[in-house]
């Protein structure tokens, strides 16, 4: 014998009641508001994978930045052939420089958060780019990260900090309330990435509906009731979802009988104003990512003259901010694993978006007489003149 525990008894149903004001019109009023989750993965799919204005910005910024040419230098010289060099052109034999670097902008933009593993491979090292949302902090006694675990399933793999040279560079971007995890664009644009969405549904919604507002089906009863029985109301339920929905419905008319009447519904100020919301909010997720609007075909967006200024401030607004933050963690990182003092950097001089810009400042230091010919090489972002060049 099993005993059930825990076992609601059925009430027995002895009567029904129903209000003579039955829900004939329908009324919606304002709920609360429902925001996505802000973890990595969820930010992923609703502000990037779901949202084009999220992931065009994630895209534009990560392929220009991985873009840029890059040189490998000391104080003395430029090198062409390197060690370092090669490395940078082929960092792992699944992906050129351009990939990882793409993959490594686009997690810290996403995340906030970049990881980069540093692997001996069969005849020279590699570097491999880690996901952001498998990785977690192992924090020490002093606060600082003793370990990073790499998690995959049930499967976990452990990176000790503690030995001479670390195997995982950790990119973050600033976060004023956490100590150990970034905070990404994607997290401060989460709320427009939200109302962009919904507006997108809800014209999806309209667009289904014959691009016509919703209105309301009002039953008289010849008794004066205003209620249909349940056969009826599924009935018409029914014939309203087969009849009347979709776009290849669009224009039919509606017969209705039985004491059914049809009261259209207009759109509102605030249906007028969706529109307006949509755009201000697809601006907002540019604002945070520090794209200019114009540059992702936003209209009412007039903050630059043309397209070339916002290309330039596109540039060295955030493109290069990254970029230089970047390469310099990498360089403190890996370089000293080739040769004291070297440094990767922009070719600043190969942007063509930065052109017109780098011709005027080669001009201006030209014909400062009163530098040196090193003081000009280090305000042009070239390594110095060998002793007695």
């Amino acid at each position: 014998m099993v005993l059930k525990l825990f076992q609601a008894a059925k009430p027995d149903v002895t009567e029904s009641k129903s209000s003579a004001a039955a829900p004939v019109i329908a009324f919606h009023t304002s709920g609360r508001v429902a925001w996505s989750p802000r973890d990595a993965s969820s930010l992923t799919r609703t502000g990037f994978a779901g949202n084009p204005v999220g992931f065009r910005c994630v895209k534009m910024i990560a392929e220009a930045a991985a873009a840029l040419p890059l040189v490998v230098q000391d104080k003395t010289r430029r090198y062409e052939t390197h060690p370092l060099v090669d490395l940078l052109e082929r960092p792992n034999p699944g992906q050129g420089g351009a990939a990882l670097l793409e993959a490594l902008y686009g997690q810290v933009l996403l995340t906030g958060d970049g990881y980069l593993e540093a692997a001996s491979g069969i005849t020279r090292d590699e570097i491999y780019v880690l996901r952001s949302d498998r990785m977690r902090v192992v924090p020490g006694k002093d606060g600082w990260p003793v370990a990073y675990e790499y998690v995959v399933g049930s499967k976990k793999h452990r990176f000790d900090m503690g030995q001479d040279v670390a195997p995982v560079l950790h990119l973050k971007s600033f976060h004023p309330q956490d100590d150990h995890y970034g905070l990404s664009a994607m997290q401060a644009a989460a709320s427009a990435v939200d109302v962009h969405n919904a507006a997108s549904k809800w014209s999806k919604s309209l667009l289904d509906n014959a691009a016509r507002p919703s209105g309301a089906i009002v039953y008289r009863g010849g008794d004066g009731m205003g209620s249909l029985a349940n056969d009826q109301y599924a009935r018409l339920v029914e014939e309203l979802e087969a009849n009347h929905q979709g776009a290849r419905n669009a224009g039919r008319p509606m017969l209705l009988e039985g004491g059914l009447d049809w009261k259209p519904m207009g759109f509102s100020p605030s249906d007028m104003e969706f529109q307006k919301t949509k755009e201000s909010s697809a601006r907002e997720i540019a604002l945070a990512f520090g794209v200019p609007p114009m540059l992702l075909g936003l209209p009412g967006d007039n903050s630059y003259a043309n397209y070339q200024e916002a290309n330039r401030a596109f540039y060295r607004l955030t493109v290069l901010p990254l970029v230089a933050r970047t390469l310099s963690e990498i360089s403190s990182w890996f370089g000293p694993r080739f040769d004291a003092g070297l440094t990767i950097k922009p070719d600043l001089d190969l942007v063509p978006a930065l052109a017109s810009e780098r011709e005027a400042q080669w001009r201006r230091v030209a014909n400062a007489g009163f530098l040196t010919d090193g003081e000009k090489r280090q305000m042009l972002g070239l390594p110095r003149l060998p002793e007695g060049g």
